[in-house]
C-alpha cells in the first residue's frame, strides 16, 4: 500500500464546550477518492477543515493531535499555514465565484502566484477551464460576470479557480448538494477524471454518491471514526453495527 498523503493521528477537536472530533485516525492515500461519510453534524466538515488548517478561523477552537501532510505535521509550531492551504484546493457546498468575470476568476490565483503576460494567462485560463469541462461552454463569454453562469457551471468554475494554483489535494465538502441531478453528475464524473492527477477527499452523506465514487471510505459518527477501509470491502461487508445501520438507512442522514 502506498504511503498516505494525509494522516490524522489522535486528532481531537473541541469548539467551545462541544467535543466535535474524538481521537480520530484517518489515512488518505494519494491519487484516490477518499470519502468521509456520516450523518449531518457528526464532524465531517470539521475534519476537512483540519486538513487545510481552515479550522484555525473558528472561534474558541482547541485542536490536539497530528495531521501529517506529505510527511509534515501541519499543526506543528512554525508551520507555514499559507503553504499548507496552497496544497489544498477546496470545493464547497455552494459555489462562491469571485465578483468578477469568468476569465478573471481563473486568472486571479494565477496572478497572485506570479503568472504574468496575456498569452501565458490566456493559455492557462483555457487549460484549467478545459480541465473542468467548461471551456466549450464559456469560451465566447469569458468577459461576462461569473454570476451569469448556472450554479452547476459556477461550481466547475470554482474548481478551475482552485486547480489554477496547482494544489496537490482537492477537498470537496458536499460539492453537489446545491446542484440539480445533471450538474451533479458532471461534477461526479469530473472528480473521477481528476483523481489521476490529484488526491481527492470527498465529504458526503449521499450513499449512492459514495458507492459510485469512493476508493476509500471513512464512516464517522458523533465525532468518531467507526469504520474505514477500501470502498468495495466496506460496502459489501461492513463489520460494525453502526455502519450497517447507516448503510441500511436505519440511522438518518
Amino acid at each position: 500500500m502506498s504511503t498516505p498523503q494525509i494522516m490524522a493521528r489522535g486528532l481531537d477537536v473541541r469548539i467551545g464546550k462541544h467535543h466535535i472530533l474524538k481521537d480520530v485516525a484517518v489515512d488518505v492515500p494519494p491519487k484516490k477518492i477518499t470519502v468521509i461519510m456520516g450523518p449531518s453534524g457528526c464532524g465531517k466538515t470539521t475534519l476537512l477543515k483540519c486538513f487545510n488548517r481552515l479550522i484555525d478561523l473558528t472561534e474558541n477552537v482547541k485542536v490536539k493531535g497530528k495531521v501529517i501532510v506529505d510527511g509534515q505535521d501541519i499543526f506543528a509550531p512554525g508551520v507555514d499555514v499559507i503553504a499548507v492551504r496552497k496544497k489544498m484546493g477546496l470545493l464547497s457546498q455552494r459555489p462562491y465565484p469571485l465578483p468578477m468575470s469568468i476569465y478573471n476568476n481563473v486568472a486571479y490565483g494565477l496572478r497572485i502566484h506570479g503568472t504574468r503576460g496575456h498569452d501565458t494567462l490566456d493559455a492557462k485560463v483555457k487549460h484549467y477551464l478545459e480541465a473542468v469541462g467548461l471551456w466549450e461552454e464559456v469560451k465566447h463569454r469569458l468577459r461576462e460576470p461569473a454570476t451569469a453562469l448556472s450554479i452547476g457551471q459556477q461550481q466547475r468554475l470554482c474548481l478551475a479557480r482552485g486547480l489554477a494554483v496547482e494544489p496537490e489535494v482537492i477537498l470537496c465538502d458536499e460539492p453537489t448538494s446545491a446542484l440539480d441531478p445533471v450538474a451533479a453528475k458532471k461534477v461526479e464524473e469530473l472528480l473521477v477524471k481528476l483523481k489521476a492527477d490529484y488526491t481527492i477527499v470527498l465529504v458526503t452523506h449521499v450513499l449512492r454518491q459514495a458507492k459510485k465514487l469512493a476508493d476509500q471510505v471513512n464512516f464517522i459518527y458523533l465525532g468518531e471514526i467507526v469504520e474505514q477501509g477500501p470502498a468495495d470491502e466496506l460496502f459489501a461487508n461492513p463489520k460494525e453495527t453502526l455502519t450497517k445501520e447507516y448503510f441500511s438507512g436505519e440511522i438518518g442522514y
